[in-house]
């Protein structure tokens, strides 16, 4: 039996990064993968859906040549088979690419389906069928099924697409992410049930390519862990798109043509109406990967489908710990990857601090781009915290006027005594690079002084985070 100092279940972003920093400080390492290195971040998700979302953002400037003076002759028209295939190559050269890291880093991998027998020992069975299609190959390397110990054993099995009962994805006519990321024909017609991240990119991808896209979403407000105005705002451009959107509303039966869908959506009145369409999204969230583990035997505690860790990773077992989305919300991959590294280095000895998840920015791609951190001003409103609001619009920065994109909006949030920041939010051109200036203010505990006295590049669209924070205080200058 080979041993290691630690045995991380999971190839993803929190596992392969854990594994990394693992070796970083000499700890003995293995990874077990099921299917694809890189989990579902690399090959069904952020990445991809990047990749997608950038093809259609190129055909909408063509589309709009115009508008910046350009004349492009004949009518523009896509492949929708090269579109998926340059997305499936960008997916597979950075799996090739988390293998070589792999490699480098002389962290083994065993492919197969893991489960923890007992504390301190993994039983790897070959994997009995691939779960995403098409998967990329297995890596060259790599060990085999069998039975592995490890001193520590951190789980980082991420997480699936939530299913509603009577509404079941088929791969072909109700599809997750994953069916949506290669479709076999482009649909004229979508439903996409939610609106949060998956659903609303989605819905963004297709409507920008051509589709008619319905959005069904059952609570009142749209992308519902954002901001309400930030949300509102993003919304009022989506319907100008020709986007439809529906809210309090939820689907509650699907019924299946031969090459199309009926959905019966009921709204908050009761009202009743029903959508056709060539597909439906299902968007409705994901959930933990916590099947088949051995972690109920073991006694490791489990709430609302997720593992149950503190701030450090470690669970209720000793020597089990977990990361990523199997271990709770927020499910995102830069969450996973830092969790991975705090853990590692708990493991090590190292003493680092607990993740403050306030701090963890998140993004959506969608057009217009939507990204916020901290608390939204009525979440720091219930806190008891006397608010200072300060907001700029994209109308009066002009690098984005001059990219042709005038309409969005910063909003940064403050402790009106301290003058700590406490959240921003943003919608528009860009706002997923701009985001992280906030977060390193909150990270290194910045207030509207020290905001106010950084001097920002001319012309650029980080201008408006500056007015944003002057516009709290009472001294916005270019509106």
């Amino acid at each position: 039996m080979s041993s290691y100092d630690l045995i991380i279940i999971g190839g993803g972003p929190g596992g392969y990064v854990a594994a990394i920093r693992a070796a970083q400080l000499g700890l003995k390492t293995a990874v077990v993968e099921r299917e694809h290195l890189g989990g579902i971040c690399l090959n069904w998700g952020c990445i991809p859906t990047k990749a997608l979302l950038r093809s259609a953002e190129i055909f909408h400037f063509a589309t709009h040549a115009k508008d910046y003076g350009l004349t492009l002759e004949g009518k523009m028209t896509f492949d929708p088979a090269a579109v998926v295939k340059r997305s499936r190559g960008v997916s597979g050269q950075l799996n090739g690419g988390v293998a070589f890291l792999m490699k480098k880093n002389k962290i083994d991998v065993i492919w197969g389906e893991a489960s923890i027998s007992k504390p301190g020992e993994v039983v790897v069975a070959e994997t009995k069928k691939a779960i995403m299609q098409p998967q990329h190959p297995v890596p060259k390397g790599v060990l085999p099924a069998g039975t592995y110990a490890a001193n520590n054993i951190i789980v980082a099995t991420g997480a699936r697409p939530r299913v509603l009962p009577g509404i079941e994805p088929d791969g072909k006519l109700i599809w997750t992410y994953f069916e949506a990321m290669v479709p076999q024909t482009f649909p004229k017609s979508i439903v996409v049930m939610g609106s949060g991240a998956i659903g609303i990119e989605f819905a963004s991808f297709y409507h920008t390519m051509g589709a008619e896209v319905t959005v069904v979403e059952v609570l009142p407000q749209i992308m519902p862990v954002e901001d309400a105005e930030i949300a509102a705002h993003a919304r009022k451009r989506f319907e100008k798109q020709g986007i439809k959107i529906m809210t309090s509303t939820k689907v509650v039966k699907v019924e299946k043509g031969a090459n199309d869908i009926t959905a019966t959506v009921e709204n908050e009145k009761g009202e009743k109406q029903t959508l056709k369409a060539d597909r439906l999204i299902s968007a409705v969230g994901v959930v933990g990967n916590i099947e088949n583990l051995g972690l109920e035997k073991l006694g490791v505690k489990i709430e609302r489908g997720c593992i149950v860790a503190d701030g450090l990773g470690k669970t209720s077992v000793p020597g089990i710990y977990a990361i990523g989305d199997v271990a709770g919300p927020p499910m995102l991959a830069h969450k996973a990857e830092h969790e991975g590294v705090i853990c590692v280095e708990g493991i090590a000895g190292k003493h680092p601090h607990a993740m403050d998840k306030l701090k963890i920015p998140g993004c959506t791609y969608c057009h217009p781009q939507v990204a916020s951190v901290g608390l939204t001003e009525a979440k720091a409103k219930e806190k008891g915290y006397e608010v200072k609001v300060g907001k700029f619009n994209f109308a009066g920065n002009g690098k984005a006027i001059a990219l042709g994109e005038p309409e969005g909006m910063v909003k940064t949030v403050f402790d009106g005594k301290t003058g700590q920041l406490l959240g921003a939010h943003m919608v528009g051109a860009e706002v997923t690079e701009l985001i992280q200036g906030y977060v390193v203010a909150m990270q290194m505990e910045g207030t509207e002084e020290d905001l106010m006295h950084t001097v920002f590049p001319h012309p650029t669209l980080s201008e408006m985070m500056h007015e944003s924070v002057l516009d709290a205080f009472g001294r916005v200058i270019h509106a």
